[in-house]
């Protein structure tokens, strides 16, 4: 019989987590002050794909719709795992979870005296403009549909296929790979940055057809190529959002070159923490194609340090995305979630009991397999670190912006010198 009991090993300690756990308290900061109702729950539920109730450290789940693909399933499965991981220790909940892609509770619609109506919704990114709570995609159990493996396989499969060819030996371009269909604004418009007769952006982009990967079993679109492959053997790699946030950023950074990131608009539960030419060279939206060409190019002349930024950016990876540090996460934040709770969940009369043996079939089963915890931690919880302080985000904020516009001002100084 699985344990029903945390018990960690009394000598075990885990340290502090890392920075970006301290988002979770900026996540529920709208509802800290007048605590979450059972109505606010019951008006989210038009924004929300399922209901997820934890009582006595069983989940149940009321479905409201179906979400795109298995988002939901391996969501919940993730959810379960971590009811294993730390059996006994999640706290009774009830929340609300949304699977789509863009966010689902706008600020806009709770100004004023309509703040305090905001309902609370789970969801894999956030944006300024949105008071959605972020949480750790599907993807770190596997995306079966298109043969994503689990995050912790996938990731050492990366970090494997990373050692293959070293940082110099690698193409002098900046490569990406994904669908551009997916958005009209920001992929298929960037698709025009290509190597064409006219332009050599030093940027090379290919379309991922994945009805095409799915019938010929997937043999181009493995990850752990992705870093590696004679397509794709460059210094670069571009990151750049989909219809919202993409979960190829992890996999992206993952690989040590240098990720190119273009302006995101959203953020996922670990990217606030990352720092541009630290972690990553940030690009601007508008003229990219220019700027791309600019990064690649200050990236052959520093060829050290755009390869120290590429390992920097694997590096927190590596260490600040274990799959133990998103468990920890997702316990935090719902840890403290509950804590702001204004009622005693109940279990809804159309939920159902949810448990950790799994009845898919084919892939998902495989990916299920191969995420199931087979034991519990045996140490607690990384020590969540405390709030911002008030000035903090800003602060943050403006350092990061000074650096973007260093960035810049290098370039504006950079094609000045070479205009013809």
């Amino acid at each position: 019989n699985y344990p029903s009991v945390f018990e960690p090993k009394e000598s075990s300690t885990n340290g502090t987590c890392p920075d970006y756990f301290r988002w979770i308290h900026q996540d529920l900061k709208q509802w800290k002050s007048t605590g979450i109702t059972e109505d606010m729950i019951e008006r989210g539920k038009p924004s929300a794909d399922f209901r997820l109730v934890i009582v006595n450290g069983t989940a149940y789940v009321e479905r409201y719709r179906m979400s795109y693909q298995t988002r939901d399933v391996f969501t919940i499965w993730g959810i379960l795992q971590l009811l294993r991981f730390y059996p006994g220790k999640v706290p009774d909940l009830d929340l609300l979870f949304f699977c789509g892609d863009d966010t689902a509770i706008k600020k806009r619609n709770y100004k004023g005296r309509y703040a305090a109506l905001a309902p609370p919704v789970f969801h894999y990114c956030g944006e300024k403009a949105a008071l959605d709570i972020v949480f750790p995609d599907w993807t770190f159990w596997g995306w079966g549909e298109v043969n994503i493996k689990p995050w912790e396989e996938t990731l050492r499969a990366i970090k494997k296929g990373n050692e293959r060819i070293k940082w110099e030996k690698r193409e002098p371009y900046a490569y990406w790979k994904g669908n551009p269909l997916v958005s009209r604004d920001r992929r298929l418009s960037f698709m025009k940055c290509n190597l064409s007769a006219k332009h050599d952006w030093n940027v090379r982009l290919y379309k991922q057809d994945w009805g095409q990967e799915i019938q010929g079993g997937f043999k181009h679109s493995k990850l752990e190529d992705q870093c590696t492959h004679r397509y794709s053997i460059s210094r670069y790699k571009i990151y750049i959002e989909g219809v919202t946030w993409s979960v190829s950023e992890k996999y992206i950074l993952a690989c040590d070159s240098m990720t190119l990131m273009i302006q995101p608009k959203y953020y996922d539960f670990f990217s606030r923490s990352m720092v541009p030419m630290q972690h990553f060279w940030p690009i601007r939206r508008k003229n990219r194609c220019k700027h791309l060409k600019f990064a690649v190019e200050w990236g052959n002349n520093h060829p050290h340090m755009a390869e120290a930024i590429g390992k920097a950016g694997s590096k927190f990876i590596e260490e600040a995305l274990t799959m133990r540090n998103v468990y920890d996460y997702m316990f935090h934040l719902l840890n403290e979630y509950s804590k702001i709770l204004k009622f005693k969940p109940t279990i809804p009369p159309n939920a159902q009991k949810l448990c950790s043996e799994t009845t898919e079939q084919g892939l998902w089963k495989e990916f299920m397999v191969q995420s199931m915890l087979k034991s519990p931690s045996d140490k607690p919880p990384c020590a969540l670190p405390p709030p911002f302080e008030p000035q903090a985000i800003q602060a943050s904020l403006d350092a990061k912006d000074k650096i973007t516009r260093q960035v810049e001002t290098w370039e504006t100084e950079y094609w000045k010198k070479t205009k013809p």
